[in-house]
């Protein structure tokens, strides 16, 4: 008899046969693969490699873009003072040496120039004056000596005949007072002469004009002559002219006082402010490319021709305190001037205040500095 085994209830699992044969199901070992070990450890030596590689043979060239373009700039001012009577020039305008600016109202340097002419005129007769004199007291001077002349020998006679018993001592007061009068005579004559001489400067055949009174005229004159010629101001050199807003006719200018600023052209230079960890490989003499943001795609040779003497806050207004609890420590820049080598310089496109990307070649890489093989340029 066949003995059935009760269905399971709903939920329930569904027993297995007694003849079933369970079976388990182990997982197989993964196989491993090298190829994979080996991209794990290739790829950083690799990257560290092609880092220290980049490290070792770059470093030649130093590059900093806190670059400006430079060029002099000219206060413009008035040598002398004056109303302003003409501008001849307009805002940003190129100018070259020696063309008219402005112009001041000249009519009182006219005068002044007038008036040392004059004076001029009467120092030359003065002197010529001083000679008419001298050459009075010289002859005054002649004639007293030969009154003296005459009075001596009348002396010598009437001293004579005493001496020989033939005259009274008494006969020779009269000779004798005239020869002292006539010695005083020639002693006043001398110094008249000596007066008009040392008027003359001590030289009697002193030319009109190296007297020093004429001198003295003369120089007055070139400094009113001077001064008229400064009325009119005119460019010092090539240059665009700027900041002429208070150039206005009419206006009362005093001497020294800018009016306006002139931008020399003609030479411009680059001052890049390098990192101070930067300075160490570079020096003066040293060959740079410049490149101007407002000229992109053309590059311009220079030559490093100066650094700075100081970092460039040492300068400023106020420098820094850093004796402070707070400090930190801020890499610093100093300026490196690099002027522009040979003809092809766009001066028309340069204005002082444009920024720059400045690169110098050190001469050699970091490598090369570390093993003490870099060539000197």
């Amino acid at each position: 008899m066949n003995a059935h085994a009760p269905e399971p209830k709903p939920g329930e699992a569904t027993p297995a046969p007694a003849d079933a044969i369970v079976t388990t199901d182990v997982p197989e070992k993964k196989k491993r693969h090298p190829g994979r070990l080996l991209l794990m450890v290739s790829v950083p030596a690799l990257l560290v490699a092609a880092g220290a590689y980049f490290y070792l043979t770059g470093g030649r060239y130093e590059e900093t873009d806190n670059a400006y373009v430079q060029q002099s700039k000219v206060a413009v001012s008035a040598d002398v003072a004056g109303r302003i009577t003409a501008v001849n020039v307009t805002e940003n305008m190129l100018v070259h040496a020696g063309d008219p600016i402005f112009s001041i109202d000249p009519e009182p340097y006219q005068i002044a120039l007038e008036q040392a002419n004059a004076a001029l005129g009467t120092a030359r007769v003065n002197v010529e004056q001083l000679k008419v004199a001298y050459a009075t007291a010289e002859k005054a001077l002649k004639a007293a000596s030969d009154v003296l002349a005459i009075q001596q020998s009348t002396f010598d006679r009437q001293d004579s005949l005493v001496k020989q018993g033939i005259a009274s001592t008494a006969t020779l007061d009269t000779p004798k007072l005239s020869l002292q009068q006539a010695e005083n005579a020639v002693s006043t004559a001398q110094q008249q002469v000596n007066n008009a001489a040392a008027a003359l400067g001590g030289n009697a055949d002193i030319a009109t004009d190296d007297h020093p009174a004429v001198k003295t005229a003369l120089a007055q004159v070139s400094l009113a002559e001077r001064n008229l010629a400064k009325t009119n101001v005119v460019a010092v050199t090539d240059g665009v002219v700027s900041q002429i807003s208070s150039l206005n006719v009419g206006q009362f200018v005093a001497a020294g006082t800018t009016i306006a600023s002139l931008v020399e052209t003609k030479a411009s230079w680059v001052e890049a402010n390098f990192k101070e960890t930067q300075l160490a490989g570079i020096h003066v003499g040293m060959h740079a490319e410049v490149t101007v943001d407002a000229i992109p795609g053309r590059s311009i040779e220079g030559t490093v021709t100066s650094i700075g003497a100081a970092t460039g806050s040492e300068f400023s207004l106020i420098p820094a305190q850093n004796a402070t609890g707070n400090w930190v420590k801020v890499v610093q820049r100093v300026p490196v001037r690099v002027d522009f080598e040979g003809k092809d310089v766009p001066a028309e496109l340069l204005r002082s205040g444009m920024s720059a990307v400045v690169s110098v070649d050190t001469g050699a890489n970091t490598l090369e500095r570390m093993t003490g093989a870099a060539k000197p340029l």
